[in-house]
């Protein structure tokens, strides 16, 4: 399949889209990025906000605007506001984020230096792809099958989708 990305080759990359070529394959961050992290948007509520991270087995959520950009972090100190209180009003403005063309192997020793669990990915314009879990990346890097894959699908060139048999 072939398709004319206006915006270049840089841009795919940054992007996470799969690439293709003869040189060996490095692994990056795209390889062990987890699309499937709970997102909530700035106006709703921590309560509804934390039984629906929670129950679905995480203890982080990523605040988004209408647009899909990443605009703050819901984890540890923010879950302890009241159940009323509005996301924007407990979030981390501002958490770091990575593209997922970059190398994985440095950025997993950086975690691992800083004690880093978990890192959000977005593309260049600063919409969520997904996260990069730390123990995830160390069993990709280390050789496992990610618990993710690139899937091409009807009219769009592809997106990540969990892969069901690796949990």
């Amino acid at each position: 399949m072939v398709y004319d990305y206006v915006a270049g080759i840089a841009d795919w990359k940054a992007a996470g889209l799969p690439l293709e070529g003869s040189a060996p394959p490095l692994q990056r961050v795209a390889d062990a990025t987890r699309p499937d992290v709970p997102t909530c948007e700035l106006d709703e509520l921590v309560g509804v906000v934390r039984d629906r991270t929670f129950e679905s087995g995480w203890d982080e959520c990523v605040v988004v605007d209408c647009e899909g950009l990443v605009v703050g972090r819901l984890r540890d100190q923010s879950w302890e506001a009241e159940d009323d209180v509005p996301v924007g009003q407990t979030m981390e403005s501002g958490p770091t984020t990575v593209r997922p063309d970059g190398l994985l192997q440095p950025l997993v020793e950086r975690m691992t230096q800083r004690s880093t669990k978990l890192v959000v990915v977005t593309n260049a314009q600063g919409q969520l792809i997904g996260v990069l879990l730390h123990e995830e990346a160390e069993r990709v890097l280390s050789g496992e099958r990610p618990e993710q894959i690139w899937q091409d699908c009807e009219g769009c060139p592809g997106q990540w989708r969990v892969v069901a048999s690796a949990r």
